[in-house]
């Protein structure tokens, strides 16, 4: 459809400039292939119009998550050539310090937030941030990428719930580019229309061809101008052709000649041009005048980008990117204290931490009249509106990217998982996009989630679960687990304000069981400091969460006999404080760890080893590890308690440990 009266001449030269920018890109790509100085390419040769049009037709402070075969968002965007081809070549001078490659990595400062390599993982994202600018009340939107392939994703179906039913202003654009790897699309999608699949979540879908520029501009500022106007998102199927491989070296041999030759038909590039020739807007010199200036260009950043040297880095400043560092000095317990639950102890760290920040918000299943299945969040809708205490659907997934939009845009969201057991279900959202943003370029990323998590209350093995050392080996996330309500107020508010994402463990059975004096006001424990809970000289007990009041019991009991041990509970395991442990182990050179979890690849294998490595001259007996059967956990209580939990053995392997 031609739109050329809607436009300006120079909009329309413009656009002319911002096309042939990422087509000349990828054609100087192409030849760099063939002559093996660069390795690898991922193109998008033939489908430059989606990107170069949905860029230039919103504003510069809308937030676009480009996929990486949408060069053209960054051209379009301005992004200095210099340090992209440095980056696109993997050389020094690029934008991830050589840890990530392509487009995988955001520029804050150009409002665009780059991929993860799983399909559809950024569209939650993208929900989070048109979620943050609904709460600022922003007229920013959110722009967000996928392939027709990423359709069949979990991620796709959760954000697309989450846009509907919250409103949010996102643009959906899939391209539909006619194959997966080498799957034609007709043989992974059961429907003709991808468009179609907004409607079953409220919104509208609409089908555009994807290889008309204009048509492209025109589509994306109407959905632009809906989610403006606070009538939510939409989605846009952009129909085109991927013309190349998967990536270059894959070839296109799977893909009929005859199919091949009916899209060349229809480039965009071509296509354009053609039709501002034909309207007598530009001649064909002065697109060749154009090309050439585009071209000298592209060879001298491309010359300047291949002279680089390789990415340098030491070991040492590779793990201390790891985490966003801070120095902000913990608030200390101060003032009058209460004798309250544990599980009261974290809904006052919640409240106090949200009268004092309006950035802190919790997002949740049932978490909002109903005060979540366990009810730490009553009375915080009730106090703080529907904004910032939000139920969600049961997308695990799709809160967890939320999430993380709304920490990239300065929020600090809170996600209550019902059961951390169902923490399984957002498993990738965690470990490949929380966990490694920070590390691959420097984004601060503050989500908290509140997992309630553990056994000993008959719930099987779907509810019962202590999953934490899933994660502990994972870079970038913070492992945090309370066992009194003391430390279960101070190490929250220390997470909600902690730049990393942290996982925040709360044992069920010590919600109501288990009661403390906390301070009425706010303070913060430092994370990665143990707590030496029982001072001992015979052995040393290391452990964590329910399994350290079961320390206690033990080493109160024991004292009646003259036997003297020492207690470390960790509080956070990633980091964990190995000084604190060694400390202990050289007063005392006996060491049982225990903890509630399954004990093969448990953390307490982590420890051990440590201690193995660094204190082996200070045992006086091999390292014990006593944890749970390696067996799911059974429903019945009884197994439970009396064949699955590790307190069936903790006395006597200590026992037998002070006698070794």
């Amino acid at each position: 459809m031609n739109h050329l009266e809607q436009f300006s001449e120079s909009e329309l030269h413009e656009l002319l400039h911002a096309l042939l920018l990422p087509r000349l890109i990828e054609e100087h790509m192409l030849r760099l292939i063939r002559h093996n100085r660069i390795s690898k390419w991922f193109s998008g040769f033939g489908q430059e119009a989606i990107a170069v049009g949905s860029t230039w037709a919103v504003q510069d402070s809308d937030v676009i998550l480009p996929l990486h075969r949408n060069l053209g968002v960054w051209t379009t965007r301005g992004v200095p050539l210099q340090p992209l081809f440095c980056q696109l070549m993997g050389r020094d001078g690029g934008y991830t310090k050589g840890r990530d490659r392509t487009f995988h990595f955001g520029l804050p400062e150009k409002r665009i937030v780059g991929m993860i390599s799983h399909l559809g993982s950024m569209l939650p994202v993208a929900c989070g941030i048109a979620q943050a600018a609904q709460i600022k009340g922003s007229s920013d939107i959110a722009v967000v990428f996928c392939g027709d392939g990423a359709t069949r994703e979990g991620d796709f179906h959760e954000a697309c719930s989450l846009a509907g039913i919250w409103n949010l202003p996102v643009i959906f654009i899939v391209e539909n580019n006619g194959y997966g790897l080498s799957t034609p699309t007709e043989e992974a999608l059961p429907i003709a229309s991808l468009a179609d699949a907004a409607h079953g979540y409220g919104f509208p879908g609409r089908t555009v061809d994807g290889n008309d520029l204009l048509s492209v501009v025109m589509a994306v500022q109407e959905a632009a101008t809906t989610a403006r106007s606070g009538h939510g998102p939409t989605l846009l199927e952009m129909k085109t052709f991927r013309r190349r491989g998967h990536e270059e070296a894959s070839g296109v041999k799977y893909v009929p000649e005859a199919l091949m030759d009916q899209w060349a038909l229809k480039d965009p590039v071509d296509l354009y041009t053609a039709l501002l020739i034909e309207k007598k807007v530009i001649n064909e010199d002065d697109i060749q005048t154009m090309k050439q200036a585009i071209s000298k260009e592209i060879e001298s950043v491309s010359e300047y980008a291949l002279t680089q040297p390789m990415v340098e880095s030491t070991a040492e400043q590779e793990v201390k990117d790891v985490f966003y560092s801070i120095s902000k000095e913990a608030r200390k317990p101060e003032g009058s204290q209460s004798n309250i639950r544990f599980i009261d102890a974290i809904t006052n760290a919640m409240t106090q931490a949200m009268e004092a920040d309006d950035d802190i918000l919790l997002m949740g299943q049932d978490v909002a009249e109903y005060g979540g299945v366990f009810k730490a969040s009553a009375g915080l809708w009730e106090k703080f509106g529907p904004t910032r205490v939000r139920n969600t659907p049961i997308i695990e997934s799709g809160v967890l990217g939320a999430a993380m939009g709304l920490a990239l845009e300065g929020l600090r969201p809170i996600v209550e998982m019902q059961y951390a057991d169902f923490i399984s279900c957002g498993f990738n959202q965690i470990v490949n996009n929380l966990a490694k943003t920070h590390y691959r370029w420097n984004a601060p990323v503050n989500v908290t989630i509140r997992a309630p998590f553990g056994g000993h209350i008959g719930a099987g093995p779907f509810h019962s679960q202590s999953m934490e050392a899933w994660f502990c080996h994972v870079p970038g996330l913070k492992v945090v687990i309370p066992s009194t309500p003391f430390d279960a107020k101070g190490l929250l508010l220390a997470s909600l304000y902690d730049p990393n994402p942290v996982l925040y463990f709360e044992h069920k059975y010590l919600y109501r069981s288990l009661e403390g004096l906390v301070p009425e006001e706010p303070y913060e424990i430092s994370l990665g400091v143990a707590s030496r809970v029982h001072e001992g000289e015979d052995v040393t007990i290391v452990t964590y969460g329910l399994c350290t009041q079961w320390a206690l019991e033990l080493a109160k009991s024991f004292q009646k006999e003259d036997i003297s041990i020492e207690v470390i509970d960790l509080r956070t395991l990633i980091p964990w404080d190995k000084a604190m442990v060694m400390d202990s182990l050289r007063k005392t050179g006996r060491i049982l760890v225990l903890h509630e979890a399954n004990l093969t690849g448990g953390f307490g294998a982590e420890i051990t080893a440590s201690i193995t490595e660094v204190g082996f001259e200070f045992l006086d007996a091999p390292p014990v590890r006593v944890a749970g059967l390696d067996t799911p956990i059974p429903f019945s209580l009884n197994l439970e308690t009396k064949i699955y939990s590790a307190q069936t053995r903790f006395q006597k392997a200590l026992e037998d440990l002070l006698a070794y």
